[in-house]
């Protein structure tokens, strides 16, 4: 049976599964957060607004963002629709307000 560790800044998780990684961090950034996924279906960059993103989430619905997208969080937009879509926020946001929530942003496989 694997260890299970809260992750915590600078410290190793010893589970080896999905779940045990998603748990580990959701443990560690505090447990009002909750994962959020869903597929970027485009990306673009616009002359007047700057980037923008537009992502269909699992849970139903799809939002556009346009403008305010840094460097960072661009840079995993462009990972993920290059690699398939998917995306992952980790968020503490109630209702819908976590959908533009890039705290913690993932690309996945």
């Amino acid at each position: 049976m694997a260890k299970k560790k809260a992750a915590a800044k600078g410290h190793q998780i010893h589970d080896p599964s999905p779940e045990g990684l998603e748990a580990a961090q959701a443990t560690a950034a505090g447990s009002q957060f909750v994962w959020h996924s869903g597929r970027v279906t485009g990306i673009g960059s616009y002359a007047d607004d700057g980037r923008g993103v537009t992502i269909t989430w699992e849970e139903g619905g799809a939002t556009s963002h346009v403008g305010h997208i840094n460097d960072s969080e661009w840079e995993v937009f462009k990972l993920a629709f290059l690699a398939g879509g998917r995306v992952a926020i980790l968020s503490d946001l109630p209702d819908w307000e976590w959908v533009y929530d890039y705290r913690y942003l993932e690309a996945l496989r």
